[in-house]
């Protein structure tokens, strides 16, 4: 079976990114309690219309995921990636068992390419599974 790619950073690339995540967090069979968000934000991102720019916010409302293509420039989560569109594009080439992988993002948290502000430990577990799928769906 052929993936469909698609480009990286445009909407319907951004909506994969949402569905993939959500399917992660359904399959997990996290608490029905589970509230959480999580906001990725390009920090140089391409205005997208209604004061957003390239990103995704994606939500855990009482463990039901729900995701929004775009986010606001001041908008906050209780996890905030935010990385250049360079950095993301890197990263996004990348599977998570390359080597550079591991050494590209050290370098750009270092770099302050990518920040990142909240506990990730509490994603790591479900979340893990999606950054390949994501590599194998990206142009």
């Amino acid at each position: 079976m052929t993936v469909q790619k698609l480009k990286h950073g445009e909407p319907d690339w951004f909506a994969m990114v949402g569905a993939l995540m959500s399917e992660a967090a359904l399959a997990a069979d996290l608490a029905p309690d589970t509230t959480l968000s999580i906001l990725e934000r390009y920090t140089d991102g391409d205005s997208i219309g209604d004061g957003q720019v390239q990103g995704i916010r994606f939500e855990l409302a009482n463990g039901w995921p729900i995701f929004r293509v775009g986010v606001g420039v001041d908008e906050t989560a209780d996890i905030v990636i935010e990385l250049t569109k360079a950095a993301a594009r890197t990263l996004n080439s990348l599977k998570s068992d390359d080597p550079v992988y591991a050494s590209e993002r050290a370098r750009l948290l270092a770099s302050g390419e990518m920040t990142v502000a909240g506990d990730l430990s509490v994603i790591v577990g479900w979340l893990a599974g999606v950054h390949d799928p994501i590599v194998e769906r990206t142009l």
